[in-house]
């Protein structure tokens, strides 16, 4: 136990050094204290010993070849700093300041502009969770000094209770396996994604992100006040690991709200020029595509200085020189033409409402591949015509086996049948590229023609499930855009899954993470409506009828689950009980903390239940909130694994020595 009357002659003697160990507002900078005492600083030592308390309490006199050595108890003085309160790890030179800066010196000093904040040279440990983001000392990892912690943080988790679903499986599988399928992922957004890294590194043709826009509301499940710094490195780190998992033609649209903010913490302002800024940082401002801005809603009936209908959509490239074009409107053609190629291939997604000039009235063109002479074309999904009129939109490939010039005129009087109703063209040369429709910067049906809100009601029996879902139509036209079949979208901000729900209707590949419980009652439970068939949303537009499937696992909780447990204590007792089950279960503690001699403390013991738990909380190391692949080694974590977890962590990473 500490006395306090050291602990207050300690502060008495570094108030003497007026603002070197105490901010303006009288905090005490612990890591400056910390930093000084590891390094020896003369003055401070000098002081420090001075006092008789000190003195008497952290020497220690022994003797080496017959002659006397006073030692001082250095780590046993920094842990009086680091016993009550949890110490920041981040060793940045500013503390509340942030703006834009070059070498170092901010804007009025410099031309050359970059983003600069607290904490940009370090990496966030908490995740998603309000609960997560209750420490006033937000947990940080400088980069280079926290190197091995950052490095054990990341390093790729174990999968556990994967589960696959399918329409012979809609209550779920379990599954011993991996063969690249749909991926959905509970946990840690950015450690999920370091645990993809390994297999997927490279293979993402999209990015669709929808984050916590940082209003200070606090109306969703997640954490949505950070402090601008924390937001900023809490996204930085996720878009750095995010750019090297796309393919090197790969995009990433990233939505952001424009409104003011209503929290002091976040001083009132929208952080969409902040991340625009990070952006050009982490990609590349050459790699900057353009914004598009999306009307989500009408007229707001509430009163506001300003009312926002409007949100952003930034869309940079990995390498903007491998981008093609992005096409927008109901008809386009998204294959890169290759010049020579003895079998061309072009790809087309066609919008209902287009005239069909066959002889048929009426007709139904079942999916599938239909080879003649010429060509074979492979419908992606059924078409369905009535009264000449195509009444779904659906996609088409064909693979010609003849010449160039033979191709043209046989697309210009044969292929599909079809004439334009709607600016439709058919590209099949070189030369004829970039005269399609180009995705507009402004998205106005996207909002009004879909009822986000109405859309998952009608999935979960009219009730609320969230404050602002997206609706499937935006995301059909953003899929749309950029993919084809099988191409694979990442959306790891995952919500209530309308990212998942329509890259499924329209048979591409995707990747779904999301930390919060409502994972499996929202966003899984909608996956299962959309394999059985439901018809909300783009369900009608794309003609679909069900199918599709989906792997659902788990990050293995270590100290995430005792984190959680802490949490949800609703007594003192219940919160002793999980504390002596982390003890007896050898959780892992800050390095720094007795969690046995705190327990005994007065002081601690005088607490209310909420500080016993916010402290709590702050001595669970948060590097170990999950269990590394590495530790499958370690018998003691097998026996927690069912065998079928063995086999697909296997399986999933690729066999390799243990």
């Amino acid at each position: 136990m500490i006395d306090s009357k050291i602990m207050e002659t300690t502060k008495s003697i570094l108030k003497d050094f007026g603002n070197t160990y105490f901010s303006d507002k009288g905090t005490l900078k612990r890591n400056k204290v910390i930093e000084d005492l590891d390094a020896y600083t003369p003055m401070l030592m000098k002081a420090l010993l001075a006092n008789q308390l000190i003195h008497d309490t952290y020497t220690e006199s022994i003797v080496i070849d017959d002659k006397s050595v006073e030692l001082f108890k250095l780590n046993q003085f920094i842990e009086m700093f680091t016993y009550k309160e949890y110490w920041q790890d981040s060793y940045t030179k500013f503390e509340n300041k942030i703006g834009l800066t070059a070498g170092g010196k901010f804007i009025d000093e410099t031309a050359d502009v970059v983003l600069d904040f607290p904490f940009k040279d370090t990496v966030l440990k908490a995740g998603m969770t309000k609960e997560d983001q209750k420490d006033s000392d937000e947990p940080f990892l400088h980069e280079t000094i926290a190197k091995a912690e950052i490095d054990q943080l990341l390093e790729p988790k174990i999968l556990v209770n994967a589960t696959k679903y399918d329409q012979e499986n809609l209550s779920g599988a379990s599954t011993d396996s991996f063969d690249d399928d749909n991926l959905i992922i509970k946990g840690n957004n950015l450690i999920s994604l370091h645990s993809l890294k390994k297999k997927y590194n490279g293979r993402i043709k999209m990015i669709y992100l929808d984050p916590p826009y940082n209003t200070g509301k606090n109306s969703f499940g997640y954490n949505d006040s950070f402090t601008k710094s924390a937001w900023l490195t809490f996204m930085k780190n996720r878009l750095e690991i995010a750019k090297q998992l796309l393919r090197n033609d790969g995009i990433i649209y990233i939505q952001i709200d424009t409104s003011r903010a209503n929290s002091s913490t976040i001083q009132g302002s929208s952080m969409e020029p902040y991340l625009h800024v990070l952006l050009d940082s982490v990609f590349g401002s050459n790699n900057y595509l353009g914004t598009l801005h999306w009307k989500k809603k009408k007229q707001p009936s509430f009163l506001s200085r300003i009312a926002g209908v409007m949100e952003e959509i930034l869309v940079y490239a990995k390498d903007e020189s491998n981008i093609e074009k992005l096409i927008g409107g109901e008809t386009s053609d998204t294959t890169k033409r290759v010049d020579n190629n003895s079998n061309p291939e072009s790809t087309m997604i066609i919008g209902k409402g287009i005239k069909y000039a066959g002889p048929e009235k009426d007709l139904i063109i079942k999916a599938g591949s239909y080879k003649n002479k010429t060509m074979t074309t492979t419908y992606l999904n059924d078409v369905v015509i009535k009264n000449f009129i195509v009444q779904n939109d659906f996609q088409v490939t064909a693979q010609f086996r003849t010449s160039q010039k033979e191709i043209n005129k046989f697309v210009e009087n044969k292929l599909l049948y079809i004439t334009s109703a709607k600016s439709f063209r058919r590209f099949t040369s070189k030369d004829e590229l970039g005269k399609g429709k180009a995705i507009t910067d402004l998205l106005l049906d996207s909002g009004q023609n879909q009822d986000a809100t109405l859309e998952i009601q009608s999935l979960f029996n009219g009730d609320k499930i969230f404050e602002t879902p997206k609706p499937e139509k935006l995301l059909q036209t953003i899929i749309n855009s950029y993919t084809k079949k099988n191409e694979i979208v990442l959306d790891f901000f995952m919500g209530s899954a309308t990212t998942q729900a329509v890259a499924m209707k329209m048979n591409r590949r995707f990747i779904g993470i999301e930390q919060m419980d409502y994972i499996k009652t929202v966003s899984v439970e909608r996956l299962k409506k959309v394999i059985a068939g439901e018809q909300g949303g783009i369900s009608k537009d794309v003609n679909w009828q069900g199918g599709g499937s989906f792997v659902y696992a788990e990050l293995m909780e270590k100290n995430q689950g005792y984190l959680k447990d802490v949490q949800q204590a609703e007594t003192t007792k219940q919160l002793e009980d999980v504390v002596h089950r982390m003890i007896e279960g050898g959780a892992d503690f800050d390095f720094r903390v007795d969690v046995e001699k705190v327990l005994q403390d007065p002081e601690y013991q005088s607490m209310s239940l909420a500080d016993k738990k916010q402290l709590i909380v702050k001595v669970i190391d948060k590097n170990q909130l999950y269990y590394a692949y590495s530790d499958m080694d370690d018998r003691d974590v097998q026996e927690l694994m069912s065998d079928s977890d063995i086999a697909f962590n296997k399986s999933f990473y690729g066999e390799r020595d243990l």
